[in-house]
């Protein structure tokens, strides 16, 4: 006989907690059976769900989280042959990735299905058809991170209940295989047994092994077996019958005894079977030990009905009675009142669910609208209705209507209390000026009223009162002294007796002016037109105009105009008349100003025409008197000039100025004092001139010249001249030539000639004698001085000798020099009796003689010169006919001792360099005279051909030469130069390369290289830095001590370097360096960068209470606000009955704020905006309504609320 035991193992709760993870097991039952003494574990109904999560790290930045289940996986219990879901819900940041695995290792089988349903938002592992290998426990991996959370469930597959076609087995069996040796023979009951144990896939296999043909009679056998061991159940407590009320939740249970654990269970609901997973919670089972539930929630009358648990070939059954309740409402409905514009709000309550709810106004049926709003809780027991923006025509009688039951309550609406939005401001004007009282009221629809000093206005040409919309304006014209007082505006609404008035205080002010802008004298010119023109600040003043103290009545010629503030004299055609002094007077003001004639100076037409046609003529020594008549006003300067430079008084000169005219006395007049005479007259508005020409007539000057004999024989004399410079104004009329022989006194006349020949010939002499003589000039004013010739000898004709050759200058000195010539290669027929030497200043045109006598030698020295002056020599051979023709000018000598050539050039060395020049100096020479100039030699490396740098000498003692090719090696060499030559040669001691000389790199600051910058993402960051070494430096960007790569375009040259991003990230954000380096050094500079957008939003929004009526706000930080000092938080709400947003907050920091002033028995919503400089982040809002209790001073009704989500 075999034996079962059967253990039950109650519900375990195992948990384990460690550091990094928790693990909690649930183990819900376990059978084992024992036979004989083998131990064999069936298939187990026994269900696993457990959790476990392990962390990666224990620091979470804020806004992030570990992955958490929001919905489960569940266990699966299944029979071979259907299907079975897996569906788990994830939440985490960063999103979490999830993978599906089996507890053994064994992969999931290749038919299994797993996808993520986008509608449900769920991850599922579907596998069908089950089959036995399926079972297993099935893990959920959700991984991020932070952690890896793993939720594991168990599936078992039960055997099915298919009935075995032997017949077809038959058919589809294996050919015999070969005979083995069969094993010992065995009895049926042990063959029984032997089956029992082995899988029905091996039954055939194991009865041709033990040598039983009759398979199918074993089959049967087993069978029979099976289902006596199956069909054994013991029912220790049946299903009772059941009695409820609606939304109640009612417990079928039932305790019994299972023989075999895999037993399959149905629970039915009249004939159908209870779906129990897709209920969506409706029913539950549950199994506690041998008891067996089914719990059924939110009773309802459809839930009435039998209700079965099939066990095996057992039905045990039970009733569910509902109780259906009578329809009635709980409560009554309350009188409403609230203010026009506000939501009046009635709710009744019913015990149960009707359709056919319905709410009246004034027995009118109320139709969900804009205006009303109706709605019912989610038990579909509260109806509410909400009167939106309520009237007074809203005001009446409302009811709630099902059926014959009827509620009803009366709607008062009060009228919004007028209020002044501004009132009226007290007043302060000038008087005749405009005074203007006005206020703004919360409503349109008012009747207004004004008053002053308690006396009703009525509407005039003095007051004018308007009223547009909610605005009201009383405007006082023109305002007088008796206009002060207090003015009230009065406003009523109909409905409402209460009168509402706001009230000023009008001031009207003594109107004094003060002058804005004042005259100033006037300068005009007769005939032309003026004007005098005072400003006041007050273009309500009247004046009056004065003119030398007296008041202008009827002055001719004048026009008096006010324009506004601006007071006018205006003098069309001024005249002199109309000079004087003029006042302008007005009430508390006053301004002065002249007027004076301002005319230019001028001169008659006729009176200029005959000063030009007639020249003013004064004989030498008489006295010249020049007076010339003008106009002017003021008095002109007067100046007089003669032949273009001005006259001053002196002894002989006086200038005189009168009213109406200038004049010049010139006494003692003198033939120099003739030319051209100019007037100049000039005042501030003009000049005038006047010319004439002064001419002092005198005898003539005599006549010009050496006189030249053109003949000069024992017959004959014939000589030439040419007439005088200055004819003493007069015209020569003749010459009159006399001789004397020499040894006489006397002059003889022998000749006369007409003046316009100034050549004469006579024969009165002797032939052998010496004869001198003499040409005078003669005018109607006299004789002029004689022009004498020098003794001539009658005779054979000899001519002037010809030109000595060109003096040579030596052994100059500071005060004397030598002069050398050579003897005229002709004579002129007569010996050469001496030489005249001349001298002159270079660019002077006189020459000067240095001898009286003639010199006799062909040498002279010539001594008394000044020191360092430049002369220049000629020289003139005479002989019996007189001088000859000079001879050509020496060289220009100057007048010095004798100048020593320069010595070396001291110091030269190098100054300063760059890539196309050098810059060198020195030192003048330590011996030699002091050099006038250097000339700088250079030569390439590659030539040995030295060139000048200069066409001229160099005349400083520094000198820069440019154009050089970059880093050429160049050769230098400089020589001092003077008058006496040029100096010996001095070489720079080694070559010189054109580059700049060595320095380390250093930034140039002075071009606004700045240190922290602040750009948009999406736009441009540009660094352009300046600097300077040599050689040029190395440039290197880094950010954030790397060298940067990616974006960017960097430009480089020898002297500034740019960083550019086209288009920036958040990532950009950073320190960027630059880099110099060369030989000599390195220099650094940090730019700090920050790229701002649009803040990220803030994340995990929680709301709890605490304080009363308030809620108070927390979330996390979003990382903009963070690393932003100037970013913060925005918090808003909005009623959940409308869909406008207000502000609760601004500028709030932190990450936690309670709000206030929340209305009782409302519901809200909640916002967090970040904001930054560029913007707002996407809102962060509340997932769920936030009920506010209702205060028991309401009017609505009074049901307890509950503060919380809604």
């Amino acid at each position: 006989m075999t034996t079962i035991h059967h253990k039950q193992l109650l519900q375990e709760h195992v948990s384990m907690e460690f550091s990094s993870s928790t693990t909690h097991v649930q183990t819900f039952s376990q059978t084992t059976k024992i036979v004989g003494e083998e131990v064999v574990t069936s298939k187990s109904s026994s269900t696993v769900e457990f959790f476990s999560l392990v962390t990666r790290s224990s620091d979470i930045p804020p806004g992030e989280s570990v992955p958490e289940f929001v919905e489960k996986p569940h266990p699966v219990t299944a029979s071979e042959g259907d299907k079975a879901m897996f569906r788990a819900r994830v939440q985490g940041n960063p999103k979490p990735n999830i993978s599906w695995k089996r507890e053994s290792g064994i992969p999931i089988k290749e038919s299994a299905k797993m996808f993520y349903d986008s509608i449900n938002k769920e991850h599922v592992l579907k596998l069908e058809p089950l089959t036995s290998d399926d079972s297993d426990n099935y893990k959920c991996i959700a991984s991020n991170d932070h952690a890896d959370a793993i939720y594991t469930v168990s599936l078992l597959v039960t055997e099915g209940q298919e009935k075995m076609d032997f017949k077809k087995m038959l058919k589809k069996r294996a050919p015999p295989a070969p005979k083995k040796k069969q094993k010992k023979g065995i009895g049926e009951k042990e063959m029984l047994e032997i089956l029992s144990k082995v899988p029905k896939k091996d039954f055939e296999k194991v009865c041709m092994e033990y040598g039983f043909t009759d398979f199918r009679g074993l089959l049967k056998k087993l069978k029979e077996m099976k289902k006596v061991e199956v069909e054994t159940i013991r029912i220790l407590k049946p299903l009772e019958d059941i009695q409820t009320k609606i939304d109640t939740t009612v417990v079928f249970d039932c305790i019994m005894e299972l023989k075999d654990p895999n037993v399959k269970m149905i629970w039915m609901k009249g004939n159908e079977p209870l779906r129990i997973q897709y209920s969506l919670g409706k029913y539950d089972v549950k199994q506690m030990g041998t008891k067996h539930m089914l719990v059924i929630t939110n009773v309802n009358m459809n839930d009435a009905d039998t209700y079965s648990l099939v066990v095996g070939d057992k039905r045990m059954t039970a009733e569910l009675t509902v109780l259906d309740e009578p329809l009635k409402f709980l409560g009554e409905m309350k009188p409403g009142k609230v203010t026009e514009r506000q939501t009046a709000v009635f709710e009744i309550r019913l015990s149960k669910k009707v359709p056919n709810f319905v709410w009246k106004f004034n027995g009118k049926e109320l139709k969900r609208d804009e205006k009303y709003e109706i709605t019912v809780s989610e038990d579909g027991l509260t109806h509410t209705l909400k009167i939106k923006d309520a009237r007074l025509s809203d005001a009446g009688e409302f009811s709630a209507e099902v059926g014959d039951l009827v509620q009803k309550a009366q709607l008062t609406i009060d009228r919004i209390p007028i209020k002044f939005v501004r009132t009226l401001k007290n007043v302060r004007v000038k008087e005749r000026s405009r005074a203007c009282l006005e206020c703004e009221l919360t409503s349109k629809d008012v009747t207004l009223h004004w008053k002053k000093d308690g006396q009703l206005l009525e509407r005039s040409t003095k007051y004018s009162m308007s009223h547009e919309g909610k605005r009201a304006e009383l405007v006082i014209e023109d305002a007088l002294l008796s206009d002060s007082g207090e003015y009230t505006v009065v406003a009523m609404q109909d409905g409402d007796p209460t009168e509402y008035y706001s009230t000023a205080i009008v001031t009207v002010e003594e109107r004094l002016a003060t002058v804005k802008s004042g005259m100033s004298d006037v300068h005009a010119a007769t005939g032309s037109p003026a004007e005098l023109c005072v400003v006041l600040n007050d273009e309500k003043v009247e004046g009056v105009w004065l003119k030398d103290g007296k008041e202008i009545t009827d002055l001719p010629g004048v026009q008096i105009v006010k324009q506004g503030a601006v007071h006018k004299i205006i003098f069309p055609n001024m005249g002199p008349e109309h000079e004087g002094k003029y006042t302008f007077r007005a009430k508390g003001a006053e301004s002065e100003a002249s007027v004076f004639i301002a005319d230019p100076p001028t001169i008659d037409p006729s009176m200029l025409e005959a000063l030009a046609a007639h020249p003013v003529t004064v004989k030498v020594g008489h006295t010249a008197n020049i007076k010339v008549p003008f106009r002017a006003k003021p008095l002109p300067k007067v100046t007089w000039y003669k032949d273009g430079v001005e006259v001053t008084e002196e002894e002989r000169v006086s200038m005189e100025r009168g009213e109406d005219q200038a004049l010049l006395t010139i006494s003692n007049c003198v033939r120099e004092d003739s030319g051209l005479v100019l007037l100049k007259l000039k005042n501030d508005h003009g000049t005038a001139t006047a010319s004439l020409h002064l001419s002092v007539l005198d005898r003539p000057k005599p006549p010009q010249g050496r006189v030249e004999f053109l003949e000069l024989s024992g017959s004959c004399v014939h000589m030439k001249w040419k007439a005088p410079k200055d004819n003493g104004g007069r015209p020569v009329t003749q010459f009159i030539v006399e001789r004397r022989m020499v040894g006489k006194k006397s002059w003889i006349k022998i000749g006369e000639v007409d003046s316009k020949f100034t050549k004469f010939s006579t024969n009165k002499i002797e032939e052998g004698k010496a004869y001198q003589f003499r040409i005078l000039a003669v005018n109607s004013e006299g004789v002029s001085d004689p022009l004498e010739t020098d003794e001539v000898f009658a005779g054979n004709p000899i001519e002037p000798p010809g030109l000595a050759s060109q003096p040579q200058v030596t052994d100059v000195t500071k005060e004397a020099m030598t002069i050398t010539w050579n003897a005229p290669t002709q004579d002129g027929g007569a010996p050469v009796l001496g030489y005249i030497v001349e001298r002159r200043k270079k660019g002077s045109s006189l020459w000067v003689p240095v001898n009286k006598d003639p010199i006799q030698d062909t040498k002279c020295t010539v001594d008394g010169l000044l020191e360092d002056t430049e002369y220049e020599f000629r020289v003139i051979a005479v002989n019996k006919a007189g001088p000859g023709q000079p001879s050509m000018a020496s060289n220009s000598v100057v007048a010095k001792d004798p100048v020593k050539p320069p010595g070396l050039v001291q110091g030269l060395h190098v100054s300063d360099s760059s890539n196309s020049s050098i810059s060198l100096a020195w030192r003048e020479p330590a011996e030699g005279d002091p050099p006038s100039g250097y000339i700088l030699e250079m030569r390439a490396e590659d030539t040995k051909e030295w060139s000048k740098c200069t066409k001229i000498p160099i005349s400083g003692t520094c000198y820069t030469v440019g154009g050089l090719t970059e880093r050429q090696k160049y050769f230098f060499r400089i020589r001092a130069v003077n008058e006496a030559g040029v100096g010996e040669p001095v070489e720079l001691d080694e070559g010189v390369r054109a580059m700049p000389p060595p320095a380390a790199p250093k930034f140039d600051l002075s071009a606004r290289l700045k240190s922290h910058m602040v750009v948009r993402a999406g736009t441009a960051l540009c660094i352009h830095a300046a600097f300077s070494g040599s050689p040029p430096p190395n440039v290197i960007w880094q950010k954030d001590g790397i060298p940067t790569k990616g974006r960017e375009t960097i430009t480089k040259s020898k002297n500034h370097s740019q960083f550019l991003i086209n288009s920036t990230k958040r990532s950009d954000s950073g320190v960027y360096r630059i880099l110099l380096q060369n030989e000599f050094g390195e220099a650094s500079y940090d730019i700090h960068v920050r790229v701002t957008d649009f803040p990220r939003p803030p994340t995990n929004l929680q709301l709890f209470e605490e304080v009363p009526n308030t809620v108070t706000l927390t979330w996390n930080h979003s990382p903009d606000v963070q690393e932003d000092s100037e970013a913060h938080y925005v918090i808003l709400k909005r009623d959940a009955s409308t869909a406008t947003w207000f502000t609760a907050a601004d500028h709030v920091f932190s990450n936690k704020y309670t709000v206030t002033g929340l209305l009782p028995g409302r519901k809200y919503y909640f916002r967090v905006v970040a904001r930054n400089e560029i913007g707002d982040s996407d809102p962060l809002d509340s997932k769920d309504t936030w009920h506010v209790n209702k205060d028991k001073s309401e009017w609505g009704p009074g049901r307890g609320g509950t503060r919380g989500f809604g």
